[in-house]
């Protein structure tokens, strides 16, 4: 395994400029046969073939980046071929949308070509993820690990890693009690370790002895280790030392955050508009109740305003208390059950964000009973109120609905602390992507109220 590591990413690396090529082949192909040479395009234009080309294979390679298309060993099969159709289709939709306004064209004219070069993209991304899967399995067996656990109960973290035995393969676990010299001979033994959520001293510890002895080692960081990624080195004297500015966005982040609300918030109510007709008509058709719901939420600094969305339970839902929504919840209507999986009921948020509420990226907001009850065990969860709440975020794109208040905090922080205008874009682009992921709407347990419910956390978290 040692040596082959060594060739890993070579192997991407060329793997990915075949799918690259093959794909951006054919589209040349289809360019010079069906639009270049004939007089669907304008004349004048082209000398610029090798631009058309170049940008679409630029395209190409930026959606696969986000998306994750180029990741065959790191996400699971599925995934990687959903990114890799997603990212193809996106590509040509808009390389003909560009084609179009070239050669002046009304939409649907010239369509079939892009078509039968699409479902071709479809055959070759099948056959590549297939291919490449197989390939990267005989050379990348699973990696054998050892998991040391402290205090707290390891079940979830297992239950997650073991969801994703292609991957990874917890052979033993060991708790810190068995001592220093038992733990080291046991992470002698294995390739890989991963080290739970364990106080700081023996993270140290053992972090330096895989470091040591070469042995791959995963951590689970600690609210500091988050606080300490946007920190910058310092050299003005022998000793190296790490800044943490602790500040909120900039004068000049704020600003451009803002009017990208504005901008994108406004075309997104111009291009929602239909389907949000459609869904007021439906929950106003099933029950004769409001179509739109109203909830208190926090923002930035803890402000309190009302979220706007569309009403996906039956009403008087929530009389006994509040409570977020549970795996088969009844009180979801059919309508809200479908618009939930799909994130429509969120739409409406986009007059929150016109008003200047939300921002399109940030921590999801939380209503006031919740998260006081989050803070009564975690006291920093409001950390995650140095800025605006957002429509989308770092939590949502990699958490689930049902996170954890502590992971959620995680995600949320990891936003905060590495937060750039690029950031959010990505997180726009993701978002997308997991409109179609059932797994990222999953309710909580039908016995809990929160997220939090029966979970108990440990000191020694931070």
């Amino acid at each position: 395994m040692g040596k082959r590591e060594q060739y890993k990413r070579i192997i991407m690396f060329l793997s990915s400029v075949l799918i690259l090529a093959l794909e951006t082949g054919i589209f040349a192909f289809v360019w010079y046969r069906c639009y270049a040479s004939t007089e669907v395009i304008w004349r004048g234009f082209v000398r610029g073939n090798h631009v058309i080309i170049g940008l679409y294979m630029l395209m190409l390679y930026l959606f696969y980046r986000v998306y994750g298309g180029f990741k065959v060993g790191y996400l699971r099969i599925f995934e990687v071929l959903f990114s890799q159709i997603l990212s193809v289709v996106c590509v040509n939709i808009i390389t003909y949308l560009q084609m179009a306004l070239i050669g002046r064209w009304k939409f649907g004219t010239n369509l079939m070509p892009m078509l039968y070069m699409t479902a071709v993209d479809l055959v070759i991304v099948a056959v590549w993820v297939v291919g490449m899967r197989w390939v990267y399995e005989r050379i990348y067996p699973p990696r054998k690990m050892l998991l040391v656990y402290g205090a707290r109960n390891p079940r979830d973290l297992i239950g997650k890693i073991s969801s994703r035995e292609d991957k990874f393969i917890i052979c033993e676990r060991v708790h810190l009690s068995r001592g220093e010299e038992c733990i080291k001979q046991k992470i002698d033994q294995y390739p890989a370790v991963i080290l739970a959520d364990i106080p700081a001293h023996e993270r140290n510890l053992y972090l330096k002895y895989c470091f040591e002895k070469d042995i791959r080692c995963y951590c689970i960081p600690k609210l500091s280790d988050i606080m300490l990624r946007s920190a910058d080195n310092i050299h003005l004297f022998d000793t190296t030392l790490l800044l943490s500015r602790n500040r909120r966005l900039t004068a000049e982040q704020l600003f451009l955050k803002r009017a990208m609300d504005i901008l994108f918030s406004l075309a997104g109510l111009i291009l929602a508009s239909p389907f949000m007709l459609v869904i007021a008509v439906c929950i106003k058709a099933y029950d004769g109740g409001p179509v739109l719901y109203k909830q208190p939420r926090l923002t930035k600094d803890k402000r309190v305003f009302q979220i706007l969305k569309f009403r996906s339970m039956r009403t008087g839902s929530e009389k006994n208390g509040a409570r977020l929504a549970s795996k088969g919840d009844d009180r979801v209507t059919p309508v809200g059950r479908i618009i939930r999986n799909i994130h429509f009921d969120e739409l409406p948020q986009l007059f929150n964000i016109l008003k200047g509420d939300m921002s399109l990226v940030g921590p999801r907001p939380e209503r006031p009973q919740i998260a006081e009850v989050y803070a009564r065990e975690l006291p920093e969860f409001d950390y995650r109120l140095k800025v605006k709440a957002g429509l989308t975020g770092y939590a949502q794109v990699y958490g689930k609905y049902n996170t954890t208040p502590y992971d959620k905090l995680k995600l949320d922080l990891t936003y905060i602390e590495t937060y750039s205008v690029m950031l959010d874009l990505r997180l726009l682009m993701l978002t997308f992507k997991i409109l179609f992921q059932k797994e990222n709407t999953e309710g909580v347990e039908p016995w809990q109220v929160t997220a939090a419910a029966g979970e108990k956390q440990e000191q020694h978290r931070k």
